[in-house]
């Protein structure tokens, strides 16, 4: 089986195609998968981590705000688009995939309108419940529709060939369970609350949380791992200032979470943002989150990725625009307080997660690779 994925641009479009490229490598250690992504772009570091074979084209997305600068940008992005899809003509015509995939982001509209263009089955996945331009521009000619969030469907135009799917979750994430991650970090049974805004970090969110974990440190009420990111490096000084007590050992401040998976399990609450790939771990998991949607997205689709558990009854949205720190409080306070609703709230998660979302996708690569072949000696 020859395989090429095409995503970029961001974590959340990066790790799904790579969720599924690790495990078409396990099923099929034989398979020769290529990643097609762009030059520059953070998947040029993090698919050879990976350990799969890398090719970088030169492309760029479009500004959509009207002004002279991106009216100039958005001209120089048409070229590049051209020389991107005869770049990506060039390798498809070199590498003989059997299947392109796609995960979204703009590197992946010439790779997989040029793979369609030659014939070569394509499918896609759309990780947000409002999808990306990308995607609903390639949904026209690709075989396969896959979608994390069946409210996405409603969004597409045309007669797509939808299949619901769900978003892959790491293997690591599903594995660890609660007493062992407990165990492992030295949290006692205490709630455990569990912030985070990325790995850049999010002002708003920490300074939000300024207030509680000031307060846990003095009365121990909750243990608290919160990671403040990369551009959050002034978060713990600011703590101090108002008081807190970094060394309490109910505390847990650092800039980035490396063993998310263990954290996640021995969290209680998770306050987060409302990435795709953040919001299927949390529901495979079955974890009570706060969700404090993104604003500085394409579509405000984190909005509408929140709203999909907020409808179940799985999540507490927070707007950033009423984001305030009493307000949070008030909700940490009301949530971790309240077994019922938090059970409640757990099981809603688990029914709305799909744990088996890369074997489905290895099923419909395989089914489309199928279809095509036999499609070919008729």
């Amino acid at each position: 089986m020859r395989i090429i994925f095409a995503g970029g641009g961001t974590a959340g479009h990066i790790n799904p195609a790579l969720a599924i490229a690790g495990y078409v490598r396990q099923k099929q250690p034989d398979a020769e998968i290529l990643y097609i992504g762009a030059k520059g772009g953070m998947e040029e570091r993090l698919v050879p981590q990976a350990g799969f074979e890398f090719v970088g084209i030169t492309v760029q997305g479009f500004r959509r705000k009207i002004s002279p600068s991106a009216v100039k940008d958005n001209i120089i992005t048409i070229k590049k688009a051209i020389s991107a899809s005869k770049e990506a003509k060039r390798i498809i015509t070199e590498f003989k995939p059997d299947i392109c995939v796609g995960t979204g982001g703009y590197v992946s509209g010439p790779v997989l309108r040029t793979a369609a263009k030659l014939g070569v089955p394509t499918i896609i996945h759309e990780q947000n419940a409002y999808p990306g331009v990308t995607n609903k521009m390639l949904s026209k000619r690709a075989d396969r529709v896959m979608l994390a969030m069946p409210a996405a469907k409603e969004r597409f135009k045309g007669n797509c060939n939808f299949v619901n799917t769900g978003n892959p979750v790491r293997g690591e994430i599903l594995e660890v369970d609660r007493d062992e991650a407990r165990k492992k970090l030295g949290l006692d049974e205490r709630p455990v609350i569990l912030s985070f805004g990325g790995s850049l970090g999010a002002r708003k969110i920490n300074e939000s949380l300024l207030d509680i974990i000031v307060r846990s440190s003095k009365d121990g009420k909750y243990q608290h791992i919160h990671a403040y990111g990369q551009y959050g490096k002034w978060f713990p000084e600011l703590l101090k200032e108002n008081g807190a007590d970094l060394d309490a050992k109910n505390l847990d401040i650092r800039e980035y979470i490396n063993d998310m998976p263990v954290c996640l399990a021995a969290s209680d609450v998770v306050i987060a943002r409302a990435g795709a790939i953040t919001l299927s771990e949390i529901q495979v998991k079955g974890k009570p989150a706060i969700l404090i949607p993104s604003p500085n997205v394409a579509e405000n689709h984190q909005y509408h990725n929140a709203m999909a558990l907020v409808k179940e009854n799985a999540a507490v949205m927070i707007e950033e625009k009423d984001l305030t720190s009493e307000k949070l409080t008030e909700e940490i306070d009301k949530l971790a307080s309240d077994p019922e609703r938090l059970k409640e709230y757990s099981q809603n998660a688990l029914k709305m997660a799909v744990s088996d979302a890369s074997q489905r996708i290895y099923s419909i690569i395989i089914e489309v690779i199928t279809e095509a072949k036999m499609k070919n000696k008729k």
